[in-house]
């Protein structure tokens, strides 16, 4: 999946993460919400609606419209699906991390300064 255009952020990759976990249930509010409880990160709606748009038109999700819920005053919410593309990616991803990590010398003391 290499290849121009692409590439995965880590943004990117933790929504791709947040909207397959949270399946049938997942829209901008929503994924937004999970970013915060799931990893402490704070960001606003609109950066969540451009990587949801960014992700949608690299193909690795798809949404639709759902119905119009009183609660938001009759509007409707944009419910997004991982597609087997963006399941790819992630899984990529993992697997890329995964080699990676298990490089690192065992028993190597590492410090970290201030």
């Amino acid at each position: 999946m290499k290849g121009k255009g692409n590439y995965i952020g880590e943004l990117e990759e933790l929504v791709l993460l947040l909207v397959g976990i949270l399946n049938d249930d997942a829209y901008a509010v929503s994924v937004l919400q999970e970013m915060k409880d799931q990893t402490g990160r704070e960001l606003n709606i609109s950066a969540i609606h451009a990587v949801l748009n960014r992700l949608e038109e690299k193909g690795w999700l798809s949404s639709n419209m759902g119905g119009a819920t009183e609660e938001r005053g009759g509007r409707r919410k944009r419910f997004y699906q991982l597609t087997a593309s963006g399941k790819q990616m992630i899984d990529e991803v993992k697997s890329q991390r995964d080699q990676l990590y298990g490089q690192l010398p065992v028993g190597v003391s590492y410090s970290f300064s201030s």
